[in-house]
C-alpha cells in the first residue's frame, strides 16, 4: 500500500525546506567568514582592547536559526516516517544505517552549534575594558565559520541520508501487509 499524493508531497516538500534551510545556513556562514573582524579592526590604548561590531554577528545568528530549522525539520520527517512504519507493521526497526546516520548528524550538529555560537559572540562590540572574556578582545580565528558550513553540510547530508534510508519499503513488509489484508 503506497502513501497518499498528498502526504508524498508534504514528505517532498518538508526534505526540500530542510535542505533549503541548511544551505541557507552554509551560505550565510561563508559570508560570516568573509566579514569576520580582522587583526586591523583591533584597538589597542596600551592598556585596553576595543573591537567593534563586524557584519558576522547578524549573519552567525541568521546561520544558527536557520541551521536549527533545519535540524528539526529534518529530524521531523525522519522520526513520523519511522512511527508511521512501526504502526504499519510492528516488527519494524530503524536500519543500523540510519542509527549511524542519526549518529553523526547529532554530533556534527552539537560541535557546529558551540562553533557558531562562540564565534557569533567573538563578532559582537568588544568595548574598552571588558572584551570578550575577562576584559580581553578575542578575535574570530579563520577558518572557524568555514569548518562549521563544512559541518553543516555533514549535518545535512546525514539527516537527507538517514531519511532516504527509512523511505524504502522491504518486500517482506509489503507481502505481510497483504496476507495480513487476505486473512
Amino acid at each position: 500500500m503506497e502513501t497518499p499524493p498528498r502526504c508524498k508531497f508534504a514528505f517532498i516538500f518538508s526534505i526540500f525546506i530542510s535542505i533549503f534551510l541548511g544551505l541557507v545556513s552554509f551560505s550565510l556562514c561563508i559570508a560570516s567568514e568573509i566579514k569576520r573582524n580582522k587583526k586591523e579592526d583591533l584597538r589597542w590604548n596600551g592598556k585596553l582592547c576595543y573591537l567593534p561590531s563586524s557584519q558576522a554577528f547578524g549573519l552567525g545568528i541568521a546561520s544558527l536559526i536557520s541551521f536549527i530549522l533545519a535540524q528539526i525539520i529534518g529530524n521531523s520527517i525522519l522520526f513520523k516516517n519511522s512511527y508511521s512504519r512501526r504502526k504499519i507493521n510492528a516488527q519494524y526497526k530503524l536500519p543500523f544505517i540510519a542509527r549511524l546516520l542519526i549518529l553523526i548528524s547529532w554530533l556534527s550538529f552539537g560541535v557546529t552549534i558551540i562553533l557558531l555560537i562562540a564565534a557569533t559572540s567573538m563578532s559582537k562590540t568588544q568595548p574598552y575594558g571588558a572584551g570578550w572574556l575577562n576584559g580581553e578582545c578575542y578575535l574570530v580565528k579563520g577558518g572557524t565559520y568555514t569548518g562549521s558550513a563544512i559541518l553543516i553540510l555533514v549535518t545535512l547530508a546525514s539527516v537527507t541520508a538517514s531519511t532516504f534510508s527509512t523511505i524504502k519499503t522491504n518486500k517482506a513488509d509489503q507481502d505481510r501487509k497483504i496476507h495480513a489484508q487476505m486473512g
